[in-house]
Protein backbone atom coordinates (compact mmCIF):
# COMPACT_ATOMS: atom_id res chain seq x y z
CA UNK A 1 0.00 0.00 0.00
CA UNK A 2 1.12 3.13 -1.12
CA UNK A 3 1.46 6.14 1.60
CA UNK A 4 2.10 9.63 1.92
CA UNK A 5 3.72 11.63 4.95
CA UNK A 6 2.28 15.07 5.35
CA UNK A 7 3.38 17.86 7.73
CA UNK A 8 -0.15 19.38 9.89
CA UNK A 9 1.54 23.05 10.64
CA UNK A 10 0.03 26.08 12.69
CA UNK A 11 1.80 29.02 13.72
CA UNK A 12 1.99 31.49 16.72
CA UNK A 13 3.13 34.77 15.44
CA UNK A 14 4.51 36.97 18.72
CA UNK A 15 4.35 40.85 17.23
CA UNK A 16 5.66 44.09 19.43
CA UNK A 17 3.14 46.52 18.79
CA UNK A 18 4.44 50.34 18.46
CA UNK A 19 3.47 51.78 21.27
CA UNK A 20 6.12 54.13 23.13
CA UNK A 21 5.53 52.93 26.49
CA UNK A 22 4.99 49.22 27.93
CA UNK A 23 1.68 47.67 28.29
CA UNK A 24 1.46 47.89 31.78
CA UNK A 25 3.86 50.82 32.92
CA UNK A 26 5.08 54.17 31.68
CA UNK A 27 8.81 52.81 30.42
CA UNK A 28 10.26 53.35 27.16
CA UNK A 29 9.60 50.64 24.70
CA UNK A 30 12.76 51.72 22.88
CA UNK A 31 15.42 48.76 23.63
CA UNK A 32 17.28 48.76 20.70
CA UNK A 33 20.77 49.96 21.79
CA UNK A 34 19.82 51.10 24.72
CA UNK A 35 22.29 50.01 28.00
CA UNK A 36 21.02 47.57 29.45
CA UNK A 37 18.28 47.97 32.25
CA UNK A 38 17.67 51.94 32.37
CA UNK A 39 14.33 51.16 30.95
CA UNK A 40 12.33 48.84 33.58
CA UNK A 41 10.52 50.56 36.97
CA UNK A 42 9.20 48.27 40.02
CA UNK A 43 5.75 47.47 37.88
CA UNK A 44 7.60 45.96 34.79
CA UNK A 45 10.79 44.37 37.27
CA UNK A 46 7.63 42.94 39.27
CA UNK A 47 8.78 44.20 42.42
CA UNK A 48 6.08 43.79 45.87
CA UNK A 49 3.61 46.14 45.50
CA UNK A 50 3.76 47.40 42.15
CA UNK A 51 0.39 47.72 40.68
CA UNK A 52 0.04 47.52 36.40
CA UNK A 53 -2.15 50.14 34.29
CA UNK A 54 -3.31 48.91 30.79
CA UNK A 55 -1.59 50.95 28.29
CA UNK A 56 -4.88 51.93 26.03
CA UNK A 57 -3.11 52.31 22.57
CA UNK A 58 -1.58 48.50 23.06
CA UNK A 59 -5.39 47.53 23.01
CA UNK A 60 -6.05 50.04 19.77
CA UNK A 61 -3.79 48.42 18.20
CA UNK A 62 -4.43 44.69 19.02
CA UNK A 63 -7.81 45.71 17.37
CA UNK A 64 -7.01 47.38 14.41
CA UNK A 65 -4.42 43.97 13.85
CA UNK A 66 -7.60 41.96 14.59
CA UNK A 67 -9.73 43.71 12.75
CA UNK A 68 -7.34 43.56 9.75
CA UNK A 69 -7.78 39.56 10.13
CA UNK A 70 -11.49 39.56 10.07
CA UNK A 71 -11.39 38.36 13.29
CA UNK A 72 -14.15 39.22 15.98
CA UNK A 73 -13.62 41.31 18.91
CA UNK A 74 -14.51 40.02 22.14
CA UNK A 75 -16.47 42.59 24.56
CA UNK A 76 -14.97 41.43 27.07
CA UNK A 77 -11.64 40.25 27.95
CA UNK A 78 -9.60 39.34 30.74
CA UNK A 79 -5.61 39.13 31.66
CA UNK A 80 -4.26 36.01 33.45
CA UNK A 81 -1.39 34.97 34.92
CA UNK A 82 0.63 32.33 33.25
CA UNK A 83 3.10 31.02 35.68
CA UNK A 84 6.62 29.65 34.64
CA UNK A 85 10.05 30.19 36.34
CA UNK A 86 12.54 31.88 33.21
CA UNK A 87 15.72 33.87 33.75
CA UNK A 88 14.39 36.49 31.82
CA UNK A 89 11.17 36.38 33.86
CA UNK A 90 11.59 39.02 36.66
CA UNK A 91 8.05 38.01 38.17
CA UNK A 92 7.78 34.53 37.60
CA UNK A 93 4.78 35.01 35.34
CA UNK A 94 4.01 36.51 32.61
CA UNK A 95 0.77 38.96 32.39
CA UNK A 96 -0.93 37.48 29.25
CA UNK A 97 -4.53 36.18 28.06
CA UNK A 98 -6.03 32.31 28.28
CA UNK A 99 -9.73 31.73 28.15
CA UNK A 100 -11.13 35.24 26.90
CA UNK A 101 -8.42 36.63 24.34
CA UNK A 102 -8.74 39.85 23.01
CA UNK A 103 -10.22 38.97 19.13
CA UNK A 104 -11.17 35.36 17.92
CA UNK A 105 -11.97 33.55 14.55
CA UNK A 106 -10.11 35.30 12.11
CA UNK A 107 -8.58 34.21 8.46
CA UNK A 108 -5.81 35.40 6.20
CA UNK A 109 -5.32 33.80 2.85
CA UNK A 110 -2.27 33.20 1.05
CA UNK A 111 -0.84 31.67 -2.51
CA UNK A 112 -1.00 28.29 -2.68
CA UNK A 113 -0.69 25.88 -5.65
CA UNK A 114 -2.09 28.71 -8.07
CA UNK A 115 -4.73 29.77 -6.41
CA UNK A 116 -5.74 31.10 -2.69
CA UNK A 117 -5.51 29.23 0.72
CA UNK A 118 -7.46 30.39 3.82
CA UNK A 119 -6.06 29.64 6.76
CA UNK A 120 -7.70 30.43 10.20
CA UNK A 121 -6.70 32.67 12.80
CA UNK A 122 -7.90 30.60 16.05
CA UNK A 123 -7.14 33.78 18.36
CA UNK A 124 -5.16 37.32 18.77
CA UNK A 125 -4.15 38.59 22.22
CA UNK A 126 -2.11 40.42 24.26
CA UNK A 127 0.40 40.07 26.31
CA UNK A 128 3.92 41.60 27.55
CA UNK A 129 7.42 40.47 26.49
CA UNK A 130 9.86 38.72 29.03
CA UNK A 131 13.41 40.46 28.93
CA UNK A 132 16.40 39.16 26.96
CA UNK A 133 19.41 36.79 27.50
CA UNK A 134 22.81 38.13 26.59
CA UNK A 135 25.06 34.56 26.24
CA UNK A 136 28.50 35.13 26.60
CA UNK A 137 29.78 32.71 23.38
CA UNK A 138 31.51 35.18 20.76
CA UNK A 139 28.73 34.76 18.41
CA UNK A 140 26.22 35.97 21.10
CA UNK A 141 24.22 32.09 20.53
CA UNK A 142 23.54 29.57 23.31
CA UNK A 143 25.19 27.17 22.42
CA UNK A 144 28.62 27.64 23.21
CA UNK A 145 28.30 29.80 26.08
CA UNK A 146 28.91 29.23 29.89
CA UNK A 147 27.17 32.09 30.89
CA UNK A 148 24.20 34.51 30.37
CA UNK A 149 23.36 38.31 31.57
CA UNK A 150 19.71 38.81 31.55
CA UNK A 151 18.74 42.96 30.03
CA UNK A 152 15.12 43.35 31.13
CA UNK A 153 14.55 46.51 28.82
CA UNK A 154 12.71 44.58 26.31
CA UNK A 155 10.48 42.96 29.54
CA UNK A 156 7.20 44.92 29.52
CA UNK A 157 7.06 45.22 25.80
CA UNK A 158 3.30 45.10 24.16
CA UNK A 159 2.80 41.85 22.12
CA UNK A 160 -0.05 40.91 20.15
CA UNK A 161 0.22 37.12 19.80
CA UNK A 162 -1.62 35.89 16.76
CA UNK A 163 -2.39 31.87 16.18
CA UNK A 164 -3.20 30.19 13.72
CA UNK A 165 -5.41 26.66 13.45
CA UNK A 166 -2.89 24.21 11.80
CA UNK A 167 -4.10 24.71 8.13
CA UNK A 168 -0.44 25.01 6.55
CA UNK A 169 0.64 22.14 4.85
CA UNK A 170 4.34 23.12 3.76
CA UNK A 171 7.58 25.17 5.10
CA UNK A 172 6.62 27.22 1.88
CA UNK A 173 3.11 27.91 3.16
CA UNK A 174 4.62 29.19 6.27
CA UNK A 175 6.60 31.24 5.15
CA UNK A 176 4.07 32.94 2.98
CA UNK A 177 1.65 33.49 6.02
CA UNK A 178 4.43 34.85 7.74
CA UNK A 179 5.35 37.23 5.32
CA UNK A 180 1.37 38.19 4.65
CA UNK A 181 1.39 39.13 8.61
CA UNK A 182 4.48 40.82 8.53
CA UNK A 183 3.39 42.62 5.45
CA UNK A 184 -0.37 43.43 6.79
CA UNK A 185 1.16 44.46 10.41
CA UNK A 186 3.70 47.26 8.56
CA UNK A 187 0.80 48.23 6.12
CA UNK A 188 -1.09 49.05 9.19
CA UNK A 189 1.25 50.94 11.54
CA UNK A 190 0.81 48.20 14.13
CA UNK A 191 4.40 47.34 13.91
CA UNK A 192 7.31 47.42 12.38
CA UNK A 193 7.39 43.93 11.59
CA UNK A 194 11.28 43.84 12.10
CA UNK A 195 12.12 39.75 11.86
CA UNK A 196 16.07 40.51 12.58
CA UNK A 197 15.29 42.66 15.33
CA UNK A 198 13.11 40.88 17.35
CA UNK A 199 9.80 42.87 16.52
CA UNK A 200 8.46 39.67 14.81
CA UNK A 201 8.94 36.14 15.97
CA UNK A 202 7.73 32.78 15.29
CA UNK A 203 7.04 29.90 16.92
CA UNK A 204 5.70 27.24 14.75
CA UNK A 205 3.77 23.55 15.96
CA UNK A 206 4.35 20.77 13.43
CA UNK A 207 3.23 17.12 13.40
CA UNK A 208 3.45 14.25 10.66
CA UNK A 209 0.12 12.56 9.49
CA UNK A 210 1.09 9.51 7.64
CA UNK A 211 -2.27 8.72 5.29
CA UNK A 212 -2.68 5.99 2.67
CA UNK A 213 -2.07 7.05 -0.49
CA UNK A 214 -5.15 5.33 -2.29
CA UNK A 215 -7.50 6.70 0.38
CA UNK A 216 -6.69 8.99 2.43
CA UNK A 217 -7.48 7.08 5.58
CA UNK A 218 -5.31 8.65 8.00
CA UNK A 219 -2.86 5.45 9.38
CA UNK A 220 -1.33 7.34 11.50
CA UNK A 221 -0.55 10.91 13.70
CA UNK A 222 2.65 12.05 15.61
CA UNK A 223 3.04 13.90 18.32
CA UNK A 224 3.64 17.04 17.72
CA UNK A 225 6.86 19.39 18.47
CA UNK A 226 6.93 23.14 19.23
CA UNK A 227 10.27 25.04 18.18
CA UNK A 228 10.72 28.51 19.84
CA UNK A 229 11.59 31.87 18.63
CA UNK A 230 12.55 31.97 15.36
CA UNK A 231 13.14 35.39 13.84
CA UNK A 232 13.91 35.38 10.53
CA UNK A 233 11.31 33.76 7.15
CA UNK A 234 14.52 31.63 5.97
CA UNK A 235 15.26 29.57 9.31
CA UNK A 236 11.57 29.26 9.63
CA UNK A 237 11.63 27.37 6.50
CA UNK A 238 14.88 25.51 7.24
CA UNK A 239 13.63 24.87 10.44
CA UNK A 240 10.53 23.42 9.46
CA UNK A 241 12.46 21.15 6.46
CA UNK A 242 14.77 19.68 9.40
CA UNK A 243 11.75 18.74 11.21
CA UNK A 244 9.61 16.71 9.00
CA UNK A 245 12.58 14.59 7.98
CA UNK A 246 13.28 14.14 11.30
CA UNK A 247 9.62 13.03 12.55
CA UNK A 248 9.05 11.27 9.50
CA UNK A 249 12.43 9.21 9.71
CA UNK A 250 12.06 8.43 13.40
CA UNK A 251 7.74 7.09 13.39
CA UNK A 252 8.88 5.26 9.69
CA UNK A 253 11.35 3.56 12.25
CA UNK A 254 7.84 2.79 14.30
CA UNK A 255 9.61 4.78 17.61
CA UNK A 256 7.03 7.05 19.66
CA UNK A 257 7.34 11.15 19.41
CA UNK A 258 6.63 12.82 22.64
CA UNK A 259 5.56 16.67 22.71
CA UNK A 260 8.28 18.69 22.85
CA UNK A 261 9.28 22.34 23.22
CA UNK A 262 12.65 22.18 20.85
CA UNK A 263 15.55 25.02 19.96
CA UNK A 264 16.37 25.94 16.69
CA UNK A 265 20.02 26.01 15.85
CA UNK A 266 20.48 28.02 13.20
CA UNK A 267 24.42 27.14 12.32
CA UNK A 268 23.70 23.59 13.16
CA UNK A 269 20.87 23.60 10.92
CA UNK A 270 19.10 21.25 13.88
CA UNK A 271 16.45 21.38 16.59
CA UNK A 272 17.34 19.99 19.34
CA UNK A 273 15.05 19.30 22.80
CA UNK A 274 14.72 22.38 25.38
CA UNK A 275 12.21 20.34 27.34
CA UNK A 276 9.38 18.66 27.60
CA UNK A 277 6.41 20.66 25.87
CA UNK A 278 4.20 22.32 29.03
CA UNK A 279 0.20 22.23 28.74
CA UNK A 280 -2.00 24.82 30.05
CA UNK A 281 -2.61 23.00 33.66
CA UNK A 282 1.39 23.79 33.94
CA UNK A 283 1.04 27.37 33.72
CA UNK A 284 -1.50 27.15 36.16
CA UNK A 285 -3.55 30.17 34.79
CA UNK A 286 -5.86 32.24 37.03
CA UNK A 287 -7.17 35.96 36.33
CA UNK A 288 -4.45 38.35 37.48
CA UNK A 289 -6.05 39.96 40.14
CA UNK A 290 -5.02 43.45 39.70
CA UNK A 291 -5.57 43.79 35.85
CA UNK A 292 -10.00 44.25 36.15
CA UNK A 293 -11.61 42.73 33.31
CA UNK A 294 -11.67 45.13 29.89
CA UNK A 295 -14.46 45.99 28.54
CA UNK A 296 -14.45 46.92 24.79
CA UNK A 297 -17.16 49.60 23.32
CA UNK A 298 -18.90 48.92 20.29
CA UNK A 299 -18.04 52.43 19.19
CA UNK A 300 -14.49 52.13 19.65
CA UNK A 301 -14.52 48.92 17.63
CA UNK A 302 -16.33 50.80 15.03
CA UNK A 303 -14.24 53.77 14.88
CA UNK A 304 -10.92 51.52 14.50
CA UNK A 305 -12.49 49.47 11.58
CA UNK A 306 -13.27 52.80 10.20
CA UNK A 307 -9.94 54.20 10.29
CA UNK A 308 -8.37 50.98 8.74
CA UNK A 309 -6.49 51.67 5.24
CA UNK A 310 -6.72 49.70 2.47
CA UNK A 311 -5.32 46.02 3.21
CA UNK A 312 -1.81 45.16 1.34
CA UNK A 313 -3.73 42.56 -1.03
CA UNK A 314 -6.09 44.57 -2.06
CA UNK A 315 -4.11 47.45 -3.02
CA UNK A 316 -1.48 44.64 -4.75
CA UNK A 317 -4.25 43.51 -7.46
CA UNK A 318 -5.32 47.54 -7.40
CA UNK A 319 -1.74 48.21 -8.77
CA UNK A 320 -1.81 44.94 -10.85
CA UNK A 321 -4.82 46.50 -12.85
CA UNK A 322 -4.46 50.25 -12.96
CA UNK A 323 -0.34 50.04 -13.42
CA UNK A 324 0.13 47.15 -14.97
CA UNK A 325 3.12 46.39 -12.78
CA UNK A 326 5.01 43.59 -12.53
CA UNK A 327 4.21 41.34 -9.35
CA UNK A 328 7.68 41.67 -7.84
CA UNK A 329 7.74 45.23 -8.23
CA UNK A 330 3.92 45.50 -6.88
CA UNK A 331 5.02 43.07 -3.57
CA UNK A 332 8.02 45.78 -2.81
CA UNK A 333 5.70 48.82 -3.70
CA UNK A 334 3.05 47.29 -1.17
CA UNK A 335 5.57 46.27 2.00
CA UNK A 336 4.51 49.32 4.01
CA UNK A 337 1.55 51.48 3.75
CA UNK A 338 3.92 54.94 3.22
CA UNK A 339 6.06 53.57 0.48
CA UNK A 340 2.80 52.47 -1.24
CA UNK A 341 1.33 56.37 -0.60
CA UNK A 342 4.47 57.96 -1.88
CA UNK A 343 4.81 55.88 -5.07
CA UNK A 344 1.07 56.74 -6.02
CA UNK A 345 1.59 60.56 -4.74
CA UNK A 346 4.20 60.81 -7.56
CA UNK A 347 2.19 59.06 -10.16
CA UNK A 348 -0.21 61.71 -9.46
CA UNK A 349 1.93 63.94 -10.16
CA UNK A 350 2.35 63.15 -13.49
CA UNK A 351 5.11 60.42 -13.11
CA UNK A 352 5.06 57.53 -15.44
CA UNK A 353 3.80 54.58 -12.96
CA UNK A 354 6.82 52.13 -14.53
CA UNK A 355 9.46 54.65 -14.28
CA UNK A 356 8.26 56.16 -10.63
CA UNK A 357 8.22 52.18 -9.14
CA UNK A 358 12.02 51.43 -11.06
CA UNK A 359 12.97 54.42 -9.43
CA UNK A 360 11.30 54.01 -5.87
CA UNK A 361 12.37 50.66 -5.79
CA UNK A 362 15.85 51.33 -6.74
CA UNK A 363 17.59 54.64 -5.96
CA UNK A 364 14.68 55.84 -3.51
CA UNK A 365 15.17 52.54 -1.48
CA UNK A 366 19.17 52.89 -1.48
CA UNK A 367 18.35 56.37 -0.15
CA UNK A 368 16.78 55.17 2.58
CA UNK A 369 19.64 52.95 3.56
CA UNK A 370 21.97 55.48 3.06
CA UNK A 371 20.33 58.07 5.18
CA UNK A 372 18.61 55.26 7.63
CA UNK A 373 15.75 57.24 7.40
CA UNK A 374 11.91 55.95 7.07
CA UNK A 375 9.83 57.13 3.67
CA UNK A 376 8.21 59.50 5.96
CA UNK A 377 11.56 61.49 6.63
CA UNK A 378 12.64 60.93 3.06
CA UNK A 379 14.33 64.45 2.03
CA UNK A 380 13.06 63.79 -1.31
CA UNK A 381 9.12 64.45 -2.04
CA UNK A 382 6.93 62.45 -3.87
CA UNK A 383 6.05 65.76 -6.08
CA UNK A 384 9.87 66.66 -6.55
CA UNK A 385 10.43 63.06 -7.80
CA UNK A 386 7.68 63.41 -10.29
CA UNK A 387 8.93 66.67 -11.25
CA UNK A 388 12.45 65.27 -12.07
CA UNK A 389 11.18 62.04 -13.78
CA UNK A 390 8.87 63.64 -16.01
CA UNK A 391 11.39 65.41 -18.08
CA UNK A 392 13.15 61.93 -18.44
CA UNK A 393 9.69 60.79 -20.03
CA UNK A 394 9.50 63.40 -22.98
CA UNK A 395 12.99 62.65 -23.07
CA UNK A 396 14.22 65.94 -21.97
CA UNK A 397 16.62 65.32 -19.31
CA UNK A 398 19.08 61.97 -19.52
CA UNK A 399 18.89 59.34 -16.71
CA UNK A 400 22.53 59.99 -15.47
CA UNK A 401 21.87 64.37 -14.75
CA UNK A 402 18.67 62.97 -13.32
CA UNK A 403 20.52 60.45 -10.64
CA UNK A 404 23.38 63.61 -10.11
CA UNK A 405 20.08 65.56 -9.75
CA UNK A 406 18.37 63.17 -7.41
CA UNK A 407 21.70 62.61 -5.39
CA UNK A 408 21.87 66.57 -4.50
CA UNK A 409 18.38 66.64 -3.58
CA UNK A 410 19.49 63.50 -0.85
CA UNK A 411 21.67 65.97 0.67
CA UNK A 412 18.99 68.21 1.07
CA UNK A 413 19.39 70.61 -2.07
CA UNK A 414 15.88 71.60 -3.39
CA UNK A 415 15.18 70.33 -6.88
CA UNK A 416 16.14 74.24 -8.10
CA UNK A 417 19.34 73.80 -6.59
CA UNK A 418 20.51 70.43 -7.52
CA UNK A 419 19.44 70.96 -11.32
CA UNK A 420 21.99 74.00 -11.02
CA UNK A 421 24.17 72.13 -9.51
CA UNK A 422 24.26 69.32 -11.65
CA UNK A 423 24.68 71.93 -14.83
CA UNK A 424 28.12 73.62 -13.19
CA UNK A 425 29.38 69.79 -12.16
CA UNK A 426 28.60 69.39 -16.09
CA UNK A 427 30.95 71.85 -16.73
CA UNK A 428 28.73 74.32 -18.71
CA UNK A 429 28.04 71.53 -21.28
CA UNK A 430 25.30 73.47 -23.55
CA UNK A 431 26.27 76.81 -25.17
CA UNK A 432 29.61 76.79 -27.11
CA UNK A 433 31.03 74.38 -24.55
CA UNK A 434 28.58 71.76 -25.89
CA UNK A 435 28.48 73.11 -29.82
CA UNK A 436 32.83 72.27 -28.94
CA UNK A 437 32.13 68.81 -27.97
CA UNK A 438 29.50 67.42 -30.76
CA UNK A 439 32.04 69.40 -33.84
CA UNK A 440 34.99 67.05 -31.77
CA UNK A 441 32.96 64.32 -32.29
CA UNK A 442 31.89 65.02 -35.86
CA UNK A 443 35.75 65.11 -36.49
CA UNK A 444 36.44 62.03 -35.05
CA UNK A 445 34.02 60.14 -36.72
CA UNK A 446 34.77 61.43 -40.74
CA UNK A 447 33.46 58.27 -42.12
CA UNK A 448 30.46 58.19 -40.29
CA UNK A 449 29.40 61.82 -40.91
CA UNK A 450 30.06 60.99 -44.98
CA UNK A 451 27.48 58.04 -44.36
CA UNK A 452 25.15 60.28 -42.86
CA UNK A 453 25.53 63.35 -45.54
CA UNK A 454 25.62 60.19 -48.45
CA UNK A 455 21.83 59.77 -47.67
CA UNK A 456 22.56 55.76 -46.87
CA UNK A 457 21.92 56.51 -43.28
CA UNK A 458 17.89 55.97 -43.73
CA UNK A 459 17.09 54.69 -40.79
CA UNK A 460 19.13 57.11 -38.72
CA UNK A 461 21.19 54.77 -36.69
CA UNK A 462 24.34 56.58 -37.58
CA UNK A 463 23.38 60.07 -36.11
CA UNK A 464 21.93 58.22 -33.37
CA UNK A 465 25.69 56.66 -32.79
CA UNK A 466 26.99 59.97 -33.31
CA UNK A 467 24.58 61.24 -30.55
CA UNK A 468 25.35 58.81 -28.35
CA UNK A 469 29.07 59.58 -28.43
CA UNK A 470 28.34 63.07 -27.72
CA UNK A 471 26.06 61.85 -24.51
CA UNK A 472 29.20 59.44 -23.11
CA UNK A 473 31.64 62.42 -23.90
CA UNK A 474 29.79 64.65 -21.83
CA UNK A 475 28.65 62.03 -19.19
CA UNK A 476 24.80 62.15 -19.45
CA UNK A 477 25.19 66.02 -18.61
CA UNK A 478 23.56 67.29 -22.48
CA UNK A 479 20.36 67.91 -23.29
CA UNK A 480 19.77 65.16 -25.90
CA UNK A 481 17.34 67.12 -27.58
CA UNK A 482 20.10 69.57 -28.44
CA UNK A 483 22.44 67.25 -29.03
CA UNK A 484 20.73 65.79 -31.71
CA UNK A 485 19.94 69.62 -33.22
CA UNK A 486 23.74 70.71 -32.85
CA UNK A 487 24.47 67.22 -35.03
CA UNK A 488 21.68 68.21 -37.46
CA UNK A 489 22.81 72.06 -38.07
CA UNK A 490 26.55 71.33 -37.97
CA UNK A 491 26.46 68.13 -40.49
CA UNK A 492 24.65 70.03 -42.73
CA UNK A 493 26.98 72.83 -42.60
CA UNK A 494 29.65 70.55 -43.82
Amino acid sequence: MKVLWRPVIGLEIHVQLASLSKIFCSCSTDYIGAEPNIHVCPVCLGLPGALPVLNKRVVELGIRAALALSCTIQNKTVFHRKNYFYPDLPKAYQISQYDLPLAVEGELFISSGGGLKRIRITRLHLEEDAGKLVHSASDGRLEGSDHSFVDYNRGGVPLAEIVSEPDLSSPAEAREYIARIRQLVRHLGVSDGDMERGSLRVDANISMKKTSGDTGEVLLWGERAEIKNMNSLKAVERALDYEIRRQTNLLAEGQTLFRQTRHWNDAEGVTTAMRSKEGADDYRYFPDPDIPPIFIPESLTESIRASLPELPWIREERFRKEYALPLADIEILTESLPLAEYFEECVRKGASPVRCSNWVRTEVLRGMREKGCSIEAFPVSPEDLAELLIPIEKGEFSTTVAREVFNSMLEGRSLAESIEAADAASGGLSGSALEDMVRSVLASQPDVAAEILSGRDTAGKKEKFLAGLVMREARGQADPKEVARLLSLFLKEG
